[in-house]
């Protein structure tokens, strides 16, 4: 339990900044004006597999959304403490191991992930979407945070400039959050791309949302992120063991 500290200083931070409704704002904006606008839009309008597009783009958001705020402030908040405030050397000089800073980090980071998804999965029902949860959601959400605060960990310990961390999501989190199946299908996608699309983490995690039943697919899926995320925190634990600075 000696990541406990680290967890729950990090979650005294977010309960602090929570306090602020335009911090809620903009941390919500971008999933909850593509929900607004495409979901109320063409929610009724557009069918997709056979139910309408607001069911189809809720998962896609949620996915979405869980990926961004569970990365970006994990790998903002190690990039800034490391650079520039001079915290993150107070849990190297402290009695506690590589592994549990990066499992405190990563704990703060799915709690923040799931705060926002259940801000928007509310928000959908208010505006009428059908979308039905179940065990394999829950678990994909869980997972799907997971794997992404500890990527934030990975960039938080890599960058060695706020602009660094700047294009690890320019290049790697914003082409997932649009070509990964959030908006449309992966199947429209020309087959050279889909191929790319299909080894890149949010598709396996939109997929896992929109699919009720386990299945030979669903299980790949799963393993697919499990695989990622035992990847991100190996590199994790690594890149803390080995710092120096």
């Amino acid at each position: 339990m000696n990541w406990y500290p680290i967890f729950l200083r990090e979650i005294l931070l977010f309960g602090r900044r929570l306090l602020r409704l335009g911090y809620v704002i903009s941390a919500l904006l971008m999933p909850l004006l593509y929900l607004m606008a495409f979901g109320l839009g063409l929610g009724n309008r557009v069918a997709i597999d056979g139910s309408s597009y607001l069911d189809y783009l809720l998962p896609g958001l949620i996915a979405m959304s869980s990926m961004i705020n569970s990365y970006t402030w994990i790998a903002n908040g190690l990039t800034m403490g490391r650079l520039y405030f001079h915290t993150f050397q107070i849990y190297i000089q402290a009695p506690v191991s590589p592994a549990a800073i990066v499992w405190g980090q990563v704990m703060s980071g799915i709690v923040r992930g799931l705060f926002s998804s259940l801000i928007l999965l509310g928000l959908g029902f208010i505006l009428g979407s059908g979308l039905e949860l179940n065990l394999i959601f829950v678990i994909a959400l869980l997972v799907n945070c997971l794997l992404f605060s500890a990527f934030g960990v990975v960039v938080g310990m890599k960058s060695r400039s706020h602009e660094d961390t700047a294009i690890f999501t320019n290049f790697f989190i914003m082409p997932m959050a649009f070509f990964c199946g959030t908006f449309f299908p992966i199947e429209q996608m020309p087959w050279i791309l889909g191929l790319i699309i299909h080894a890149l983490p949010l598709t396996h995690t939109n997929r896992l949302l929109r699919t009720p039943t386990l299945t030979l697919e669903t299980m790949g899926s799963l393993a697919v992120l499990g695989a990622f995320s035992i990847l991100c925190l190996g590199l994790g634990v690594i890149f803390i063991r080995r710092y120096s600075e």
